[in-house]
């Protein structure tokens, strides 16, 4: 990846072109990041930034998680990711990035967690079909269903869907459109939805698979 940022998202909304055609949008946050460590070839055996993201208070974190913003000299932040850029030079600790790395027109990967739904059946979890629910079918019409033959292989096969934790992945969108860039405000609005409740935390990347 060339560049990315890591951002809150506040929600949804519309916005209107030049035409007139309305656009969904996710509204997000993103920024400003300051970078709280440098990974070299030569010290670590691969090129990359630490970036923080998010105020807090430093006596909320662990005394690991202090160290990081002491050595660095920077506030305390809510979060810390690691990117691989291409190129890191022009990035030194204790500098910021903010949403202006990105373009209206650009497209990018967004990446964050998808909400949890808790333990869920097959048919919200996998989209299963209910059975009918008349002609003695009984109290059965959400069930699994049958598991597989008997005799053989005697077994449940890898990978059968049935019923479990559903959500709650970490989940990335590919090629959206980024519709408008607020500098004043940290604000990033892209087309369509991305992962994640409001106020979740996601990252921006440059599109790896543009199309």
């Amino acid at each position: 990846m060339n560049k990315a940022i890591l951002g809150r998202k506040l929600g949804m909304t519309q916005v209107f072109t030049d035409k007139g055609t309305v656009v969904p949008v996710t509204v997000i946050e993103a920024g400003p990041c300051v970078v709280t460590q440098k990974k070299t070839l030569e010290k670590d055996g691969y090129d990359a930034i630490q970036v923080a993201f998010g105020d807090i208070k430093a006596n909320k974190l662990n005394k690991p998680a202090q160290g990081i913003f002491k050595k660095a000299g920077v506030d305390a932040k809510r979060y810390l990711k690691e990117f691989k850029l291409a190129d890191t030079s022009a990035y030194e600790v204790g500098s910021t990035i903010t949403c202006g790395i990105f373009q209206a027109g650009e497209k990018v990967d967004v990446t964050g967690i998808s909400k949890g739904h808790g333990f869920s059946g097959v048919i919200k979890r996998w989209g299963s079909a209910r059975i009918r629910m008349s002609h003695g079918a009984g109290p059965c019409h959400r069930f699994t269903g049958s598991l597989g033959a008997s005799s053989t292989p005697s077994r449940v096969l890898k990978g059968k869907r049935m019923p479990g934790r559903f959500g709650n992945d970490v989940t990335t969108i590919q090629n959206l459109d980024v519709v408008k860039v607020d500098e004043v405000r940290n604000i990033i609005l892209v087309k369509g939805a991305i992962p994640g409740a409001k106020g979740g935390l996601v990252y921006l990347k440059n599109a790896v698979k543009v199309r």
